[in-house]
């Protein structure tokens, strides 16, 4: 487990920026936290990392969103799948040529991939973030000891 701490949006954006230069596709990151936690905001930075030039916002009605960079980015929010064991083709986008970013993800927990990164992020205030990254894998591990150098 690795934490850290971000004073604004914009550090929060930097952080997911950086890690994003580690990225390959087929990559998964899972986003949880409470409503308001800065989920969408890493999304954001993610995206910016991954030369994504359109705006990035929650998919909250769609589910997943597609956005064109150097790699795919597949941003889900499927906070609407709560009590629902639908499978939407999540295989296609996790072993797929983008990275998936999915907020939300303990509603498709046993469709998750072993392999990821999970993402906690807790409001410590307004503007003060506590993010708590879980590898899941050993290059995940690799990807999380060199971004908290």
């Amino acid at each position: 487990m690795y934490t850290f701490k971000t004073n604004n949006e914009n550090e929060t954006q930097d952080l997911a920026e950086t890690l994003a230069s580690f990225l390959k596709p087929g990559d998964v990151l899972t986003l949880d936290g409470d409503l308001g936690a800065g989920k969408t905001t890493f999304a954001k930075g993610l995206a910016r990392g991954l030369g994504v030039k359109r705006t990035v916002n929650s998919p909250t009605y769609t589910i997943i969103k597609e956005y064109r960079g150097r790699l795919p980015l597949y941003h889900m929010d499927v906070y609407r799948l709560e009590d629902s064991d639908e499978d939407i083709g999540f295989d296609e986008y996790f072993n797929g040529i983008g990275v998936t970013v999915v907020e939300w993800s303990s509603f498709i927990e046993e469709f998750l991939p072993k392999e990821r990164l999970e993402i906690e992020i807790k409001k410590i205030d307004d503007d003060e973030r506590k993010l708590i990254l879980t590898p899941k894998g050993e290059r995940f591990q690799t990807i999380c000891k060199e971004l908290k150098q």
